[in-house]
């Protein structure tokens, strides 16, 4: 009987332990995210034709919306808003920086990004580039993005896309620091935006 005893208090020491190293590895794990530029690094082409990289995302504060040309509410909307919290919070356009990702790259070239962008605000800049690497992008940093056929009995036809809607924002190193909701209070978003300019 003592012989089991001491088996099941070794066996619940092994336990106790394993689970006090998990736990610390995913502490520790969540502590390198945060002290590390969020997403993944990508190589993508901004409106203008131009390369641009995760670098892109640092130096400054920044507002990042994930939506695509043809979206019939919530990118319009979300533009719209984004454009004026921004001339609100940095009238110079010198202390926050704000980009436009689409999540349908195979309509949205660069091109047509520019100009769908620049319909609604000088201060956002669009990025577009090759599908493959585009989805690689998205899904590194955490952002939800589904076709969705409009005619289920032809999925090849014309669609829509599903994806997150919320404005991320990092800081000058790249690091998340949270979101700001689709429908979100206007005094809110605003407050957000300045917290994230005080760093």
């Amino acid at each position: 009987m003592k012989t089991v005893r001491i088996v099941l208090w070794a066996a619940v020491l092994v336990v106790a332990a394993v689970l006090g190293w998990l736990s610390y590895e995913m502490t520790a794990s969540k502590d390198s995210a945060a002290s590390g530029p969020f997403g993944v690094p990508f190589d993508l082409v901004a409106q203008d034709g131009k390369p641009i990289t995760q670098a892109a995302f640092t130096g400054k504060p920044t507002a990042l919306f994930f939506g695509f040309t043809h979206c019939p509410e919530v990118c319009p909307t979300t533009l719209f808003e984004l454009n004026g919290w921004l001339e609100k919070v940095d009238p110079d356009g010198t202390k926050l920086q704000a980009y436009f990702i689409s999540v349908d790259p195979e309509r949205d070239t660069p091109d047509i990004l520019g100009q769908y962008v620049s319909n609604v605000s000088k201060r956002i800049t669009g990025i577009s580039g090759s599908p493959d690497k585009v989805m690689e992008m998205v899904k590194g940093f955490r952002v939800y993005a589904k076709k969705v056929p409009l005619d289920e009995a032809k999925p090849e036809g014309d669609y829509t896309m599903d994806h997150t809607a919320s404005v991320f924002l990092l800081d000058g190193a790249g690091r998340f620091t949270g979101t700001i909701a689709y429908g979100e209070n206007p005094d809110t978003a605003l407050k957000k935006l300045e917290n994230l300019l005080k760093g």
